[in-house]
């Protein structure tokens, strides 16, 4: 789901908490000691704050060099501020309402809570600590209650409604901002009565503190389940690199020669792919399937209840059955129903395809003597020796002909030149906010600069898992700006010498430089409509379609060459990987479709059923049952306690949209190499019906103007060799 200009503006991405500010409202004198708390903070914030007026570096970048944890309360407070005196004017304007003194007023409104929420939300999330969780949580409640006082002001909702009632004379983007605009007043509660308009502020407030408490639980989960290794014995499997990395970070954290193993953000481990240690793999896939379940002392049970309750009652408030139905109404799939039967579609194939490669893996085990049936904690080691002997394929030799400046420069960069034709230009005089943080100029094919480009690929502590993409500045005719983006990823650097990546760490850095470009390419007027401001089902297409060019033989030829020597990747080798591509594609779809049904039925909830939650395990397993994705050794890629994209992230019942636009990717990129693959004619059309639009036009009418028509799901087919899926 898209967030407005103001839900940027107030910092909605920091994902913070927040509580209700009714009884300052109703007492008078707690009211005067909260405007005399703010007065005091705003009285911090002078030209010394580097938040005070727009960066002077190039494009508006953030001056790092500048800024210190200190300035971001005294701006926030600051930056409140000065929004809602612009909201209030514009609210209060004697003048009849337009288009220009109410909507595009709007939209220049809150530019300096705009500058600093941006910039704190990105260092949060990529290099955090402590003081920013703390920050988060103290300013949550003053953020939450902001919103309201915008999105539920009479006055505003009023002369938008003007605006919209009388819209028969705009056109293009104009029409289309006018129209989110009003709607996302609507579904924010601006019709409603005042009693139940209060109610929706309490719940807002308190979603916000539990998903804020439920992201700051991740982290203090992965510190409290890290797995302390006593021998390099025990690590058996692994690469020398990979036990020193391991030793570091144990010397870090004060287990001086011990091992420690810290887990990633989805049920499923990376290393347990090499571990051959089957009581160390059990104990690692344990402590990360059973984080935030009461295994340790962080338990995020009561929080999955609570939210799932909050947000069925808000959208019965707002006259929706369910949570669900409230979400996904501004997405393609329209409706919960939809997105529902498009994933049950694939389940017979893909459990099909799961019990093939179980019996296959199971065949492994029984030929060596093990006397167990496979667990979830036996099923990537295992697969990886299925592999090793279906197709000859050793994945740690892969890797040697992935090194990770080569995989970026003559890789990533090289595709996205050859498409696009732009490039990528280091500049080393931008500050970045921590030592690997890299800085691009990104310049088009004529020489025009598109704007900046922040590679942060490598973990750290404080950084958050998973990869995404998000921006500093934001594209904007309307306030004549040019896009920062910037691409997070959790690649482990080498300890010493090159940084050697798997084929899925190229694959995810192609796919969010995909998202990158969607930002970078934006092209429109108005910054609620920029770049990747659309819906959760149409977002991750551009990002999913890059994906594949990693695979292109010219691009290929380009980066694939052995770190070493500098040979290009042997054919054999090559066609190894090419045949192996969808290996193991019946586990990665089951478990991802199982996280995504398990979305769905939290989010399809009556408040009534959402109350009677009483054991989150227990009504997990029931879902997965009856949805037919009950697969012992296939666990959903995320469970409930863990699940961060729904519960502490914007993809409540949304989380479907990974598989509803690679629908639109796979079918894209088929017919891109019908009309001759990567040339920069195929690109500038992507470019020009696609990546260059953001929200200003309807999705699926922006992929009829690229493609001809809708999409089908005969290229998914090819793409994973699944049954064909329902898209309507």
């Amino acid at each position: 789901m898209r967030k407005s200009l103001i839900a940027v503006a107030i910092g909605t991405a920091l994902t913070v908490a927040a509580c209700s500010d009714k009884e300052v409202a109703q007492q008078a004198t707690q009211g005067a000691q909260t405007e005399q708390a703010q007065t005091m903070q705003t009285s911090q914030f002078d030209q010394s704050n580097p938040f005070y007026a727009a960066s002077t570096l190039p494009y508006q970048a953030p001056d790092f060099t500048k800024i210190k944890f200190e300035h971001f309360e005294p701006a926030f407070e600051a930056g409140m501020a000065e929004q809602a005196a612009e909201i209030e004017a514009i609210a209060n304007n004697p003048e009849a309402p337009t288009f220009e003194n109410t909507i595009v007023a709007m939209e220049k409104a809150g530019a300096l809570l705009s500058r600093v929420s941006a910039v704190f939300s990105n260092v949060a999330g990529s290099n955090g600590n402590d003081d920013t969780r703390a920050l988060q949580g103290k300013m949550a409640p003053k953020f939450a209650a902001h919103r309201d006082n915008i999105m539920l002001n009479p006055a505003l909702f009023e002369r938008v409604k003007a605006v919209y009632e009388n819209r028969a004379s705009l056109s293009g983007e104009a029409l289309r901002l006018v129209e989110d605009t009003y709607r996302g007043f609507v579904r924010a509660g601006a019709e409603l009565s005042e009693e139940a308009k209060e109610r929706i502020r309490e719940i807002n407030a308190e979603m916000s503190s539990l998903t804020t408490e439920f992201q700051r639980n991740l982290m203090t989960l992965a510190r409290e389940n890290t797995i302390i290794v006593d021998s390099a014995e025990e690590l058996a499997g692994l690469s020398d690199a990979q036990i020193q990395a391991y030793a570091n970070a144990a010397a870090a954290a004060g287990h001086e020669g011990k091992y420690a193993i810290s887990i990633t953000n989805t049920t499923r481990q990376p290393v347990l792919a090499s571990l051959e240690n089957r009581e160390l793999r059990q104990r690692i896939w344990e402590a990360s399937a059973f984080r935030g379940t009461g295994n340790t002392a962080t338990d995020n049970r009561p929080l999955v209840k609570k939210l799932t309750q909050l947000r069925a009652e808000r959208a019965q408030l707002l006259g929706y059955n369910n949570w669900g139905e409230y979400v996904l109404e501004t997405s393609m799939a329209g409706t919960p129903a939809a997105a529902q039967n498009m994933l049950r579609d694939l389940v017979p194939a893909v459990v099909s395809n799961v019990a093939a490669e179980q019996a296959e893996i199971q065949a492994v085990i029984d030929a060596e003597g093990g006397d167990f049936e496979v667990q979830p904690w036996d099923w990537a080691y295992y697969a990886e020796k299925v592999r090793a002997e279906k197709y000859a394929l050793d994945t740690d030799e892969v890797k040697q002909y992935f090194e990770f400046n080569r995989v970026v420069e003559d890789g990533v960069f090289y595709a996205m030149n050859q498409l696009f034709g732009i490039t990528f230009v280091p500049r080393n005089d931008i500050p970045g906010y921590a030592d690997d943080v890299r800085v691009y100029e990104v310049r088009d094919v004529n020489g025009d600069v598109l704007g900046l480009f922040y590679g942060d690929w490598f973990t750290r502590d404080g950084k958050r898992g998973g990869a995404w993409m998000s921006s500093f500045v934001r594209q904007s005719h309307l306030l004549d700006t040019k896009p920062v983006i910037l691409n997070n990823q959790n690649i482990v650097k080498a300890a010493s010498g090159p940084t050697l990546l798997s084929f899925d760490e190229v694959s995810t850095m192609f796919h969010e430089m995909g998202h990158a470009l969607h930002g970078m390419f934006s092209d429109v007027m108005y910054p609620s409509l920029a770049g990747t401001a659309v819906s959760r089902d149409y977002v991750e297409f551009p990002s999913t379609f890059q994906e594949d060019w990693m695979l292109n033989e010219k691009v290929l030829n380009n980066f694939a060459k052995h770190h070493e020597t500098g040979e290009p990747i042997p054919k054999e080798l090559l066609d190894k990987v090419l045949a192996a591509k969808n290996f193991n594609m019946g586990y990665d779809t089951l478990e991802y479709i199982a996280s995504a049904l398990l979305d769905l039925e939290y989010h399809t909830l009556t408040p009534e059923a959402a109350a009677n939650i009483t054991d989150v395990a227990a009504f997990e397993a029931a879902a997965l049952e009856r949805n037919g994705v009950a697969v012992n050794a296939v666990p959903p890629r995320y469970k409930s306690t863990f699940f961060a994209h729904i519960f502490a992230g914007g993809y409540s019942a949304g989380y479907y949209a990974y598989m509803w636009s690679e629908i639109l990717a796979a079918d894209a990129f088929k017919y891109m190499q019908e009309q001759g693959g990567l040339t920069l004619e195929n690109g500038q059309k992507f470019r020009d019906t696609i990546l260059s639009k953001g929200n200003s036009k309807d999705p699926m009418q922006q992929y009829i103007d690229f493609r001809g028509k809708e999409p089908t799901g005969e290229a998914l087919l090819e793409r994973r060799g699944l049954t064909t899926p329902k898209i309507n």
